[in-house]
């Protein structure tokens, strides 16, 4: 018979309630950038989906990509996440018109 976990009551997840709304907080035409932002929610506690539609975009711009999926009661927690993190230094442009520094 398997042994009984018991964990602290801050560890708990809690169960994924059938009827809750779930809302879009991103979408984007590429698969990687949304499971990038799946990452990113999963590593602040934030439980989400992607759904990819797969639809060829050289056939049917527009259509299709992958879209992040969360329960409706952390959407304005998710899409904060996500713009802190566009604003943060490490997603700034890099500047390739720079020749590189040389080691010396």
């Amino acid at each position: 018979m398997a042994e009984k976990i018991n964990l602290p009551e801050d560890e708990k997840r809690k169960a994924p309630d059938p009827n809750e709304k779930l809302v879009k907080v991103f979408d984007s035409e590429r698969e990687s950038e949304a499971l990038v932002v799946s990452g990113l929610l999963e590593s602040a506690g934030i439980d989400n989906d992607v759904t990819s539609t797969d639809a060829a975009q050289n056939i049917y711009p527009g259509v299709g990509g992958s879209i992040v999926l969360v329960r409706e009661g952390q959407a304005e927690e998710a899409r904060s996440v996500i713009e802190a993190y566009r604003r943060s230094d490490e997603t700034a442009e890099i500047d390739l018109s720079e020749e590189p520094p040389v080691a010396g």
